[in-house]
């Protein structure tokens, strides 16, 4: 039996990147799986067209996650479809922007903690009636969290903020028998991250690393699936680094 077999799971940012591989890793484990997207539909129904294609099952929800209700709009359509019971939650969507400090205005910053921070903090508030016991939820956080990685500084606090709502919220939430962590990548060939694909951005990246390759959005969605699934069911308020080594 797969490991995530008869499961539910929601994937934020599910269109694309680390959040598309989570999704069709979830989706291969057997979990019925909810595609987040945020502006991009046709490219979340790529992702549910590829599920089924494989045999798996899948629907596209959207949600502007950077609208204050945005979380809350997202949790009402998830438990319409889900009912009474959400056994994954992989609160991926996020965005960046490098900026120096000088260059970092108010609207930047807020927009950062706005996607960031606010969206999965009310997300896991709004979908706490329907995470029973043995549900799990994965955050993404970031190497930035931890080491400094070029004009990153706004960036950086959202997912500390990230990587202390884990602890809370494990903390919290391990009474009803639910699992909170977080997974932080380090530079991954994502939109994200597109100067990982110029010679500049791989040279700066393998010289940070301990492997020397740069990361794929698979390599990430392993660690997320793991962390969901039965296998982790002892690992709560961790977050685990999958980052080949970086910054050691």
């Amino acid at each position: 039996m797969t490991p995530c077999c008869g499961k539910t799971a929601l994937v934020t940012g599910a269109s694309r990147g680390i959040g598309r591989s989570a999704a069709v890793a979830l989706a291969k484990a057997g979990a019925q799986v909810l595609v987040h997207y945020g502006r991009n539909a046709a490219e979340a129904r790529s992702v549910v067209a590829q599920i089924k294609a494989e045999g798996g099952r899948a629907e596209a929800i959207g949600a502007d996650l950077s609208d204050p209700q945005g979380a809350h709009r997202l949790a009402s359509k998830v438990r319409e479809i889900v009912g009474e019971r959400l056994d994954i939650l992989v609160a991926n969507a996020g965005v960046s922007k490098a900026a120096t400090i000088e260059e970092t205005t108010v609207e930047d910053f807020d927009a950062l903690f706005a996607v960031n921070v606010r969206a999965p903090y009310f997300l896991v508030q709004q979908l706490l009636p329907i995470l029973k016991e043995g549900s799990s939820v994965v955050f993404t956080s970031s190497l930035a969290a931890h080491a400094a990685v070029g004009n990153l500084s706004a960036y950086a606090a959202t997912k500390g903020a990230v990587d202390t709502l884990v602890k809370h919220f494990a903390f919290i939430l391990g009474a009803k028998g639910v699992r909170v962590n977080a997974v932080a990548p380090g530079v991954v060939e994502t939109d994200m991250s597109n100067f990982a694909r110029t010679d500049a951005g791989r040279e700066f990246t393998l010289s940070i690393q301990a492997l020397k390759r740069v990361a794929q959005p698979d390599d990430i969605a392993g660690a997320i699936a793991f962390l969901a699934s039965d296998a982790a069911r002892w690992v709560s308020g961790d977050t685990l680094r999958v980052d080949g080594g970086s910054k050691l």
